[in-house]
C-alpha cells in the first residue's frame, strides 16, 4: 500500500469550537466510572480470598458475617483474562459500532451495558459466576476509548488533542482514587456485594447527560456564524484493509506492550500492598489514593508535554515522540519496587510510574489521529485496544501463575520497568516520524 507523502498532511489548523472542553468533561467523567468499576475487583480481592468477612454494620439487624468465594492468586488471574479478552473482542465490535452509529448513540450503548455487567456482579456466588460477569463487563468497558478518542479528534484541533486527552484520560485515575475511597467503606459496612452495586450506579446519570448534551460538532455550529476547517477526508476502506499499514501494527504493538502494566497496576496493587505490606481492608485505600491522585498529574502533565517540545523548535509529531520518550525513562524506576521493604517507597515509586504511564498514554492515543482520517480513528484505537486487552490477559495469566508459584513481585515490576522503551522503538520503527498513512486511488 502507498502512503500519502508528508507535504499533503499540511492543513488549515481547524478554528477552536466552542463547547469542546465541555465535551472534554463528559468524557472525562465517562472514563472515571469505567475505572471505578473495573478497579473494585482488584480491591475486594483480599476479600475475596477469604471464606467469611467481618461486617460492621451501620443498621440494627444488619448481618455481622458474609461468605466469600475462598479466591486463589491463579483463579484471580484466570478471571482477570477473561475480562481481558472479552475486552478485546468486544473492542473490534465497539470501534465499529461508534464509527457507524457516531458518539452520540454508540457512546450510551457501551456504557449501559458495562453498568449492567457491573452492578451483576453482585448476583454472583462462585468463581465460575465471577467469570461470567468480568466477560461482560468486558464487552461494555472496551467501547469506551474508541468513543473518547473518536469525539477528541471531532471537536479539537490537532495542537489540543494531546491535552484533551491527557485531561479525559485522567479519569482513568480519578475513577482508581474513588474507588479505593469508596469501596472498602461500603465493604466493611454492607458487604461486599454492596460494593458492586454502588459503583453500578453511577453510569445512569451520565447517559441521560450524554444523551442530552452531545452533537457533533457539525450538528452543534450555527453555520451563518462560520465552517468547520477539517482535513479532506480519505478513501472508503474496508475496516480489515487498515491492517496492511504498518502504522496501525506500531500503535497496536505499543498499546500490546504498556497496556498490560497498567491493568497489572489496577488489578494487583491493593494484593501487592497487603501481602508485602500487611495492609488489611481498612488500611489499604491511602496507599492507592496517592498513588492515582499523583498520576493525575502525569495524564494531564503529558498531554500537556508535546506543546512544551513545541516552544523548544520540534515539529508537533517530534514533540509528541519526545514527550512518549520522556514517560518512558521515568518509568524505569519501577523495576526496584518488587524488592521494597518501605510501603512509602513503593507508594513514591508507582505513584511516578502511574504518572508517567498516563502522560505515555495520553500522546499514544493521539498519535491515531495524527496518522489515520478521522473516519478510522475509532477503527484504529479499537485495533490497540485489542491488542492491548490481548496484552493484559496474557500478563494476568502469567502473572497470576507467578505469584501463586513463587509469591514475587519482582519479574513483574521488571517488566513493568521496561515494556515502554521496546514500545517506543517498535513504534518508532513501523511508523518513523508518525507519518499519515492513507491509501491512494
Amino acid at each position: 500500500m502507498k502512503e500519502v507523502v508528508e507535504s499533503t498532511e499540511v492543513f488549515a489548523e481547524p478554528p477552536a469550537l466552542p463547547g469542546r472542553w465541555t465535551v472534554c468533561a463528559m468524557l472525562f467523567v465517562a472514563t472515571s466510572i469505567n475505572y471505578m468499576d473495573r478497579q473494585v475487583l482488584g480491591i475486594l480481592k483480599p476479600v475475596l480470598a477469604q471464606s467469611s468477612i467481618h461486617l460492621a454494620p451501620l443498621f440494627p439487624g444488619w448481618p455481622t458475617v458474609e461468605q466469600s468465594i475462598s479466591m486463589s492468586e491463579q483463579q484471580f488471574g484466570y478471571i482477570v483474562s477473561a475480562f481481558s479478552f472479552a475486552y478485546m473482542f468486544g473492542v473490534i465490535f465497539a470501534g465499529r459500532l461508534v464509527d457507524r452509529l457516531g458518539c452520540r448513540r454508540g457512546y450510551p450503548i457501551v456504557t449501559g451495558l458495562w453498568s449492567l455487567a457491573a452492578m451483576g456482579h453482585a448476583l454472583v456466588t462462585s468463581v465460575f459466576g465471577f467469570g461470567v460477569a468480568r466477560v461482560f463487563l468486558g464487552l461494555g468497558e472496551s467501547g469506551n476509548f474508541p468513543a473518547a478518542i473518536k469525539a477528541t479528534a471531532e471537536w479539537f484541533p490537532p495542537k489540543e488533542r494531546s491535552l484533551a486527552t491527557g485531561i479525559f484520560n485522567s479519569g482513568a485515575n480519578v475513577g482508581a482514587i474513588l474507588a479505593p475511597a469508596v469501596v472498602p467503606w461500603v465493604t466493611l459496612h454492607f458487604g461486599w456485594r454492596y460494593a458492586f452495586l454502588t459503583t453500578g450506579l453511577f453510569s445512569a446519570s451520565w447517559i441521560l447527560w450524554w444523551s442530552l448534551k452531545y452533537r457533533t460538532p457539525r450538528e452543534s455550529m450555527e453555520w451563518t456564524r462560520g465552517a468547520v476547517i477539517v482535513p479532506p477526508p480519505g478513501p472508503e476502506l474496508a475496516w480489515w484493509k487498515l491492517l496492511k499499514y504498518r502504522q496501525t501494527w506500531g500503535f497496536a504493538l505499543a498499546k500490546f506492550m504498556t497496556d498490560a502494566v497498567w491493568w497489572f497496576y489496577l488489578y494487583w496493587l491493593p494484593s501487592y500492598f497487603n501481602s508485602r505490606f500487611k495492609l488489611d481492608l481498612s488500611h489499604i485505600g491511602l496507599p492507592l489514593i496517592i498513588v492515582y491522585n499523583l498520576s493525575v498529574i502525569g495524564s494531564v502533565g503529558g498531554g500537556w508535554l508535546p506543546r512544551g517540545y513545541e516552544r523548544l523548535g520540534l515539529s508537533l509529531k517530534k514533540s509528541r515522540l519526545a514527550a512518549m520518550l520522556t514517560c518512558a525513562l521515568l518509568v524505569l524506576p519501577i523495576g526496584f519496587a518488587g524488592g521494597l521493604t518501605s510501603e512509602w517507597s513503593a507508594v513514591a515509586l508507582l505513584s511516578l510510574a502511574a504518572s508517567a504511564h498516563q502522560g505515555w498514554s495520553a500522546n499514544l492515543f493521539t498519535t491515531v489521529p495524527d496518522m489515520f482520517p478521522h473516519a478510522y480513528v475509532g477503527t484504529v484505537v479499537s485495533f490497540g485496544q485489542v491488542a492491548g486487552a490481548l496484552g493484559g490477559a496474557i500478563f494476568a495469566a502469567v502473572a497470576g501463575n507467578i505469584l501463586q508459584l513463587t509469591h514475587s513481585y519482582v519479574p513483574l515490576f521488571l517488566y513493568s520497568a521496561s515494556a515502554y522503551l521496546v514500545a517506543l522503538v517498535l513504534l518508532r520503527t513501523l511508523a518513523p516520524g508518525l507519518k499519515r498513512a492513507m491509501a491512494q486511488g
